[in-house]
């Protein structure tokens, strides 16, 4: 049986006893999502782990019941806290984090220790296809690879309970890194070393992603252990990207160019024209995308927003 736990927030006030949810990255876009999703269900304590409690946007989450805790995943020992009574973890690593790119394995793992230390019954983790293992070596994604060699030391960490999560392509991607730039044919728009009518990209609003986590948070034994979920508003092409936006009033275009090309556009562009050549070969989500498609509609029927309403809201012409 689920234990229940009551605890207090930082102005000394003790909740409702209620399974207490613990969030890695609660101050961040994905890990944001999941405290909007648990904090919408009225079904959890939500405890989020900060290096600094004092921030505005820690602040911001106490305001909202949220009880924020000193943590860093950068130092191990500093987790036991977030997770001490926890029913429930959410871990997610941030690659991009300039500390976390050449640990994020390392960096997973030990939130996995400090976790299970803890005696957290039920632990989701944010993963992504091995993409070196799937293509033989071939490609070497390590910001996909780094995260999916987590998978089995996850499983293998004695949890009562654990569960894979999916991150989509995000769409606000399109708006920030990789948003629009002038094209060497003119105009301006995305070059990109795939078929851009290749349907295989699945993409979605990265805060959504929270929805999927409470969602199996809530059905519990009804996910069965070890399940893969993939949270997305849908498969696109490059040509659908540009199709969708092109019909709300922008100008945009996308060629193919030719790997070596593209591999000079920018510091660590080979990384990515691996990632982009991955896609064209097995999807994005891997060659179980349709298991962890299925998984994930099963337990949040309502589905995830698609491109168009995304972009409209989001994306305006200029």
């Amino acid at each position: 049986m689920a234990r229940r736990l009551s605890y207090s927030i930082c102005d000394g006030r003790t909740s409702t006893a209620q399974q207490v949810i613990a969030v890695i990255g609660g101050t961040g876009t994905q890990g944001g999502g999941v405290v909007d999703a648990l904090l919408a269900s009225g079904a959890y304590s939500v405890r989020v782990g900060t290096r600094d409690p004092a921030g505005a946007a820690a602040k911001a989450l106490s305001a909202r019941g949220v009880q924020m805790v000193r943590a860093d995943v950068l130092d191990a020992n500093s987790l036991l806290p977030l997770f001490e009574g926890a029913h429930g973890a959410f871990l997610v690593t941030n690659f991009w984090a300039p500390e976390q790119t050449q640990r994020e394995t390392a960096i997973g793992a030990d939130m996995v220790t400090a976790a299970r230390a803890a005696g957290v019954h039920h632990v989701i983790w944010s993963t992504l296809p091995d993409c070196e293992k799937l293509s033989g070596g071939r490609l070497k994604v390590v910001h996909f690879s780094g995260k999916a060699h987590v998978d089995s030391i996850v499983a293998a960490a004695g949890f009562p309970r654990y569960t894979f999560v999916a991150a989509p392509f995000y769409f606000q991607n399109l708006a920030t890194v990789m948003g629009p730039q002038p094209l060497p044919t003119g105009g301006r728009g995305w070059a990109v070393p795939m078929d851009p009518a290749a349907r295989v990209i699945h993409a979605g609003d990265a805060s959504e992603v929270g929805r999927a986590v409470a969602a199996a948070f809530a059905a519990g034994d009804a996910v069965p252990n070890g399940s893969y979920l993939g949270a997305c508003g849908g498969v696109y092409s490059w040509n659908d990207f540009v199709e969708v936006l092109n019909a709300q009033r922008h100008a945009l275009q996308v060629i193919q160019v030719p790997g070596p090309a593209y591999d000079t556009f920018y510091p660590g562009a080979h990384e990515m024209r691996a990632m982009f050549e991955y896609f064209e070969q097995f999807t994005y989500f891997g060659p179980h995308h349709e298991a962890y498609l299925a998984a994930t509609s099963a337990i949040v029927p309502g589905g995830f927003t698609g491109f168009a309403d995304w972009a409209r809201v989001h994306l305006k012409a200029t």
